[in-house]
Formats: C-alpha cells, structure tokens, sequence
C-alpha cells in the first residue's frame, strides 16, 4: 500500500528533522556548563560546613547533642520570683524606639536564631535555629530553624518572620545599625517555611557577620502587619508586642515596676541551650527615683537581689540587721570577661577638643588616685588600657607582630608610637583632690594649645571664645565623682560645669551628640570584630551612639578592618594591641577605674551552680530559689 505523500512528507519530516537532536546536545552541553560552573563556585567557596553551632576561632566546646551546657544545673527547681531595681524612668516597652527610654528588660522576650555560651568566648549555639550551613569562605550562612518554635500567641514563628525582622531593623533601627549593617549584608532570602539564607557582602571581612545575624532578634511578622501605623519599631509603645522567649509581660505601672511571668506554652523549655536555665516564674523589677532610694529598697526587701557599682554603697551601705544576721550575702565573684573601658569621653566634633594638647590636658585634671582613696574606698584599680589585663593589652615598646602592624600604617600614626611605651594613665597624688604638678602641666598645655588665661582667670582663643566645658550626667552618683574634677578644670581657667539632667533628657542629647563630655564605657570582649566600627570607625561617627567620641581615624579604620579579616589568634591579638595603642594615643578618653570582680547583694533564698562560668554570672537565667528558705525568712519576719 502507498503511503500518501503528505503522510510520507510527516514521516519523513519526524525522521530526519535535526532540531530535536541539536536540540538535546544543546541542552546536555549547558547542562555541563551548568555543573562545570557549579564545581568551580563551590571549590571556590569551599566545603559547606553544617553544624550546631558556631566558633570563630577553634573548635565548638560542647559537640552537636549535648545535653545542656556545663555550667547550669539540669535539676534546678522552678519557681519563686526575682526582683531586681532599676534607677530612672521608662516610657516605652519598645526597647528600639529613637525616642523615650525603653522599660527595662523589653528587649529580652525576642529570641534570636543563635545563643552565645558563658564559658566559651566566641562560641554560639542554635536556638531559634537547630543547625546552620555555611561554605568556608562564610560568603553566605543558611540557618535551618527549629519547626517547633513558636511566638507567644501560638503562632509558628517561620523563616518570612526572620527575613521580616532582619528588614524591619534595616528600615526603622538606629541609624548607625541600619546603615552598616546595610553595607554588609545586602540580602536575607526566604528559602523555606523554616529555611533562611543570608548574603554577604564580597566588600568586607567576613569575621562576625554569621554571629551578627545569628544574633538579630526575631519579630511576629504578622504582629506588625495588622497595625503597621501604631506598631512602629522607631515609636514608644507601651505594648511589647509579641516574643518567643520563656517570659512575656505580665503587668506595668510606668515609673514604678515592670513584672514579667513565665509563659507555661514555652516552646523551647526542653531545648538542650536552654536546659536548666529560666528557672524563675516571674520577673520584677521595683524603679526608683535615685540610687539612695534604690538601696533604701534593697534593705526593706522591696525587692531581692542587687548587682552593686557603687564602691561607696558596696563600703557603707551594707551595715543594716539583715547582713549582720545572714539573711543578705554579700558575694563577689570573679569576672573572667574584659572590663568595659569606662571614663570621661569628649565629643570630638567639638572644635575645642581637635587638638591633641587640649585632650591631653583635660586628663592631667582628673586625679584617679585621690579620688579613689577618698571617695571610693580604695576599691577600684586604675585602668589604662581599653582591653585591660588581657592578652590584648599593649605593653611596653612594640615588638614582633604588632610591630609589623604599626609600621604598615605609614604616616597615618606619629612615628613616635613605633619605638615608644603606650600611653599609661597619669599617677596622682592622693593627699588632695588637685595635684599641682599634674594642673601645671596641663596649663602650659593649654598655653600653647592657644586657650590663654584673660585678667577675669578664665582662658579663651584667639578668636575670644572661652574654653567652656559642660559634663552631660544623669546620675549623682557621677556627679560626686565629677564635682572635684570640674574643680580641678576651673582652677585651670577652663569654665566648667556638672550639668544633671532627668533621664530622658539625658537619652536625647547624648543621641543627638549635644554634649561636650559625659561619661561612657566601651563593651570590650576577648574577641572583638565588626562592633569595633560602630565604636571607634569613621563611618558613623557623627551620628553613632555606640562612638560617643564621634572618632574618625584611617589609621583606627584600617586595624579594624584588619581585626575584622584575622583568621587567627595571632593576627587578631596583634592588631588589637596595635589599635589599643593608637586609641589610647588619640586622648580622647580620660581612663577612670575597673574591677575584675562583680559585686552582688542577695536575700539569702538564691542559689546558683557550683562552678559559675567565667563570662556572665547568669543572674536572670541559670540561679534559682529555694522555696524552703524564701519561706523561712518571711516566716521569720526577716522579709516581707
């Protein structure tokens, strides 16, 4: 039978049309380029690491599994109440408003994807998230969150709230935050209900960028979507919002306490890192309108338990039946983590203070020696370093590492830095609040810093303007410090003052930078990285709170930058000590004091673990009570 020629033509035209064939070599030939590209961008990124947790520098402590952390006890009871106080005021439960004073604690019941150990520096496990992955090069992190989280309110807490919440802070945060962190992290992708993947950016160091996501705290979403005009994270709201941490507020009375209850719904109470922690059914804390009315407090048993930073009350205050008869102890414990660098800063952006002289004189005015002698009570050491007794200190003449570090800055230090000893903290005299020596040398300072001594005594430029400096305080407990200070500066022809504003002037103007000097302490840890740059980096530094100083130096840039990048221990610590160096050459702070020790004051019904870790005390979280003895203090008339 013959075929008709259309049909031949379709037969003939199925056979021998080459379109499809090329058409699969096509597509087998880019699915080759596909993998070809796919292996180089993976050899170029490394082995993909998944883990439980995350290092920057060795290896995790605690493998993936563990039970609970070392320091806790898995059998502490649950239960009891902890009151703390707190000095001031509040006006927000909001704790990331731009304006007012958050209440205190607002900030604890949102959880964050990772959760850093107390007895590892730099080490952090999942929380929100059970296990991260993340290639060598770290040019991305993926968190794979726990599907059994869960806010407050019940709902599932997913990777769109993460994403949300990463954007949120990049929208409404503080502006120093959102810019940076702009810059560094340029994407947060959604991959999954419980999948989130965030992108770095190639044009910075990678060092801290897994633990600053891993850190963000995580928003409801769908929270903020139902009322997006009054649910503003830059607006004070006495509404908290919705968490998912173990304690949600309970009640409030503005200016007088906040208590939290333990919610009894906590979805992550049988979590390995939060095993033998939270172990408090509430929260309180009692506020005050001064530390004198916060101890008197302390003492009637208003509330339980005090942290002390008051050398003066940590001296004499403590002298009442309740310590005398055992039913307050007195504890110090040992404090493994770096002291905050704590002193008097000056704002840089202030003409006054550019010239080196100026800086430096202002610190010859301040006598740590006498002051601690005669107003805190011998108990505190003189710092001089901004990492202060640690491997991270610069001492003596530079050597080896960080001596290679310092000469590549070329002319952006004083060469003299090269061959000299760092910058120490001035001695005193203690026998009286103004050593002579010190004030003349800091008038000639001032001499030839051009700020001359006019027949009324006091000193002015060439242009007429006075040598005026204001002391921003919102505490008398400073003020006492400050007042012979200040004394000090006008016996040198500076027209000083000791202004003591309310709490939440003090908040905006310290916002705004309208301060000559106020008094500050740099957070400082063993292993510092991207923080630095809010601290001490040019980027910010006219608007950022967190560099008070408002310092901008290439020579501070380009160590950070070079801490940020440090693979190592060696590296990190020369660059550190390099930088330690030049911050403390700049004088832009007059160091005070710091103790390696922590002073708590507590009714005699908290107990805490044997072996407390090194780097956080754990006050809120891993102590508890014990019923039997708050029952027999209160039984006992002792405590109400």
């Amino acid at each position: 039978m013959k075929t008709p020629l259309t049909a031949r033509r379709a037969v003939s035209a199925r056979v021998i049309d080459p379109q499809p064939f090329f058409r699969s070599i096509a597509a087998s030939f880019l699915a080759l380029i596909v993998m070809c590209l796919l292996a180089t961008i993976a050899r170029a990124e490394g082995e993909i690491i998944k883990s439980h947790g995350f290092a920057e520098f060795g290896e995790l402590k605690y493998p993936a599994g563990f039970a609970h952390f070392d320091y806790v006890n898995p059998d502490a009871p649950k239960g009891g109440e902890l009151s703390l106080s707190a000095v001031g005021t509040f006006d927000s439960m909001n704790p990331y408003t731009r304006k007012g004073r958050g209440g205190a604690m607002s900030a604890d019941h949102f959880e964050s994807l990772l959760v850093e150990s107390y007895d590892e520096p730099g080490s952090y496990y999942g929380l929100l998230a059970e296990s991260l992955e993340y290639p060598e090069t770290q040019d991305w992190v993926i968190f794979n969150l726990r599907p059994e989280a869960r806010f407050s309110d019940g709902t599932p807490l997913t990777a769109e709230d993460v994403v949300f919440s990463h954007n949120l802070l990049l929208e409404q945060g503080l502006k120093s935050y959102a810019e940076a962190v702009k810059k560094r992290i340029p994407k947060a992708e959604v991959l999954g209900p419980h999948r989130v993947k965030f992108y770095f950016s190639p044009d910075f160091p990678r060092r801290a960028m897994i633990t600053q996501v891993g850190g963000t705290s995580v928003f409801s979403k769908a929270w903020f979507e139902a009322d997006p005009e009054n649910r503003r994270l830059d607006e004070p709201r006495l509404d908290p919002g919705i968490g998912s941490g173990p304690y949600v507020l309970e009640s409030l009375d503005v200016n007088q306490r906040i208590t939290y209850k333990r919610n009894p719904d906590y979805w992550g109470k049988d979590v390995n890192v939060n095993v033998g922690r939270h172990n408090y059914d509430r929260i309180r804390i009692e506020y005050f309108g001064d530390a004198v009315a916060a101890m008197e407090g302390f003492k009637a048993g208003v509330y339980t338990m005090r942290p002390e930073n008051s050398s003066k009350s940590w001296a004499t205050a403590y002298e009442f039946d309740a310590v005398a008869d055992g039913h307050v102890v007195r504890g110090e414990f040992a404090d493994g983590n770096v002291p905050a660098a704590s002193g008097f800063v000056m704002n840089l952006l202030r003409p006054k203070f550019q010239d080196p002289r100026v800086r430096e004189a202002m610190q010859l005015a301040y006598n740590f020696d006498w002051t601690n002698e005669s107003l805190q009570y011998g108990l505190f050491r003189q710092r001089h370093s901004f990492w202060q007794d640690s491997a991270l200190e610069a001492k003596g003449v530079p050597q080896g590492a960080e001596l290679e570090v310092l000469t590549g800055l070329g002319d952006m230090i004083d060469p003299a830095l090269l061959s000299s000893e760092p910058v120490m903290a001035h001695s005193s005299k203690a026998d009286r609040p103004g050593d002579r020596r010190n004030l003349r040398r800091a008038m000639k300072l001032l001499d030839d810093a051009g700020w001359s001594v006019g027949d009324d005594g006091l000193r002015r430029n060439a242009d007429g303007e006075l040598l005026k400096v204001e002391f921003l305080l919102d505490s008398p407990t400073i003020e006492r410090i400050v007042q012979p200070y200040v004394a000090n500066l006008r016996q040198m022809g500076v027209e000083a003052i000791a202004s003591r504003v309310d709490y939440a002037q003090y908040t905006s103007r310290r916002r705004e930078k309208d301060f000559d000097m106020i008094t500050f302490a740099y957070p400082k840890y063993l292993e510092p990285s991207t923080g630095l740059y809010q601290q001490f980096g040019s980027e910010a530094h006219e608007y950022s709170v967190f560099n008070p100083a408002g310092l901008a130096d290439p020579a501070v840039d380009k160590l950070i930058a070079a801490i940020v990048e440090a693979t190592d221990q060696e590296t990190l610590q020369s660059n550190v000590r390099a930088l330690d160096r030049v911050l403390r050459a700049k004088r832009f702070m007059v160091p005070t004091w710091y103790l390696d020790v922590s002073w708590v004051a507590y009714w005699d019904f908290y107990e805490h673990p044997e072996n407390l870790p090194p780097f956080d005390l754990g006050l809120q979280d891993i102590w508890w009570v014990n019923a039997d003895k708050e029952a027999a203090l209160k039984s006992s008339g002792a405590l109400r």
